[in-house]
């Protein structure tokens, strides 16, 4: 539908544009019941709709499963993407691709390096690309890496500014002193405390002033290092775009003196990528996503990195399908919380909401005190905020995720 917004023929009534519509959302099989016949650009857009979405398959969007399709070569793709770039907004662009891997299996072309360059790069393609790099031929590497970049940069540049911003908040507030310089009085606070010790000036028409007999300011966090950080990431396949955001914002994170950072990948082994983290793509590039899961032995290894379990946030990114000792996982994060710790669960790290997800270990988690969430990139900081600063975090629709 939202390609149908786009070049319409100016001379054409209401109606016209109604069944143009009509035509263009229901394929060629609709021609002759609408009656209209599309031309130019209008026609260039079916064709490239119709070689994606009734590609040799029946229902498609004609429902005659009549053939087209993209063909096995790259320069018929190549050219498609040209195609599709040039009739569609960046938006629908990222989603066709996304199909055309999908229903049309073009994994293996993305392993040639023209292919790449004609791609239009987002987070579920960088994941794809990562799922692909054991087998990626050493031409390719360095263009898949260009790619990677494009989007970690870009991301990086919309996410860093509000998460330092909020997280060296929190860490400020976490440090609260009672004996404040004057630029350090955090005053809403202070006004609040000392509400109680107001008194009206007389002469003044019932104006007074608040006598702040108790002071509260903000500790100084960027100095030392104040609270440590474990993202501990699940690798599997279904986790790929989680993989993507986690290590932008583990890069993000290491990058704040207040914060010891450590980012920890698992599946059925466990990897510690914290050497990486100046870097998120030789992060992702050290993962490995497939395979399958092991959430308790990572978190044996996440535990036996904690120092001080009191100024310790774990955030495990997982689906919760645990193929290790269950039991042994749930104590792990028992004696965690127990200890200090705060554990935070996301069963997701991306866009796309809750992912299918392991619900009884979910509920377990829930009745330990750690439930377990989706959260997108945009509510992250706060989630960590509230972590560090020991607030209930901020679970989007509690109802879902009890």
């Amino acid at each position: 539908m939202a390609a149908t917004t786009t070049a319409t023929p100016q001379a054409a009534t209401g109606h016209e544009e109604r069944l143009r519509r009509w035509r263009m959302v229901l394929g060629a099989d609709s021609a002759e019941s609408t009656g209209c016949t599309l031309t130019g650009r209008d026609a260039a857009m079916d064709g490239a709709l119709t070689a994606l979405y009734e590609g040799g398959r029946s229902g498609g969007r004609g429902g005659s499963g009549r053939s087209a399709g993209l063909g096995a070569s790259a320069p018929s793709v190549a050219r498609w993407l040209g195609d599709i770039r040039t009739y569609f907004p960046t938006s629908v662009v990222q989603v066709m691709q996304r199909d055309a891997i999908d229903r049309l299996g073009l994994s293996a072309l993305l392993l040639e390096p023209e292919m790449l360059e004609a791609v239009e790069a987002d987070v579920h393609l960088v994941g794809t690309l990562l799922s692909l790099n054991k087998a990626m031929p050493e031409t390719t590497k360095e263009t898949a890496r260009a790619v990677v970049r494009k989007v970690v940069e870009k991301l990086e540049k919309q996410l860093s500014t509000r998460t330092r911003a909020t997280l060296t908040g929190a860490l400020d507030r976490s440090a609260k002193v009672t004996r404040p310089r004057h630029h350090d009085i955090d005053w809403d606070r202070t006004i609040r405390a000392n509400l109680k010790n107001y008194l009206t000036l007389p002469g003044e028409d019932g104006a007074g002033t608040i006598v702040p007999e108790r002071l509260i300011g903000y500790g100084r966090a960027a100095q030392s290092v104040k609270k440590d950080v474990i993202l501990c990431i699940d690798q599997s396949g279904s986790m790929a775009a989680s993989v993507v955001y986690a290590s932008v914002f583990g890069a993000v994170l290491a990058s704040m003196r207040a914060l010891q950072t450590r980012l920890v990948v698992f599946d059925t082994a466990v990897v510690d990528l914290t050497d990486q983290l100046d870097d998120p793509v030789d992060v992702l590039f050290g993962t490995q996503l497939g395979g399958g899961t092991d959430i308790n032995r990572a978190l044996a290894y996440c535990q036996s990195r904690i120092t001080r379990p009191a100024d310790t946030v774990v955030v495990l990114i997982s689906d919760l399908y645990e193929g290790g000792i269950r039991n042994e996982m749930l104590k792990r994060v028992a004696a965690m919380k127990a200890s200090g710790v705060q554990f935070v669960t996301l069963l997701a790290l991306s866009d796309e909401g809750a992912p299918a997800y392991d619900r009884d270990h979910a509920a377990a988690l829930s009745a330990l005190g750690a439930p377990a969430f989706a959260c997108t990139p945009d509510l992250f900081p706060d989630v960590m905020a509230a972590a560090i600063e020991k607030r209930p975090l901020p679970i989007p629709d509690k109802e879902t995720h009890r």
